[in-house]
């Protein structure tokens, strides 16, 4: 239990713990983002997006973003069936407030000329498409970015 304190800059980090175990991992922000960047995604869609990752992966960032309340997970009674993901509020929430991290971390000035990371430089949802409308209007990675 988190001991409050009456002062007003006072901020308990408890209730990060259950979603920090799940979000700092490497690939859920980028699960959370390449489904914002389109609002609904198939399984091999988001595999498609995310280049790198496992089935088996997948399937585990999936049930635990699932479980902390992030994504919509919505079945279809077809055949062959069909299951497409979104965001719920929360996701949406979480999605929007790491573009200011995102932000401050590419105006940071020792980091300002440096190239995108490998890791994720093939993967089109590491690209954060800002607007609502899902436009191609992203945080762009170029082979050198500029401070802002």
């Amino acid at each position: 239990m988190c001991e409050r304190s009456n002062e007003a800059n006072h901020v308990c980090l408890c209730p990060l713990e259950g979603v920090i175990d799940t979000i700092g991992k490497k690939w859920p922000l980028l699960v959370i983002n390449s489904i914002g960047n389109h609002g609904r995604l198939r399984f091999n869609q988001i595999m498609d997006e995310l280049k790198g990752i496992s089935p088996t992966t997948l399937t585990e960032m999936l049930k635990e973003l699932y479980k902390e309340g992030l994504i919509i997970r919505e079945s279809f009674a077809e055949i062959p069936p069909r299951v497409e993901y979104s965001l719920t509020k929360d996701g949406l929430e979480l999605r929007g407030a790491i573009v200011p991290l995102l932000e401050w971390s590419s105006r940071r000035s020792q980091h300002a000329n440096k190239q995108c990371s490998t890791r994720y430089k093939g993967i089109a949802a590491h690209q954060f498409a800002k607007c609502e409308k899902r436009s191609s209007q992203c945080i762009p990675c170029t082979s050198k970015r500029s401070s802002r």
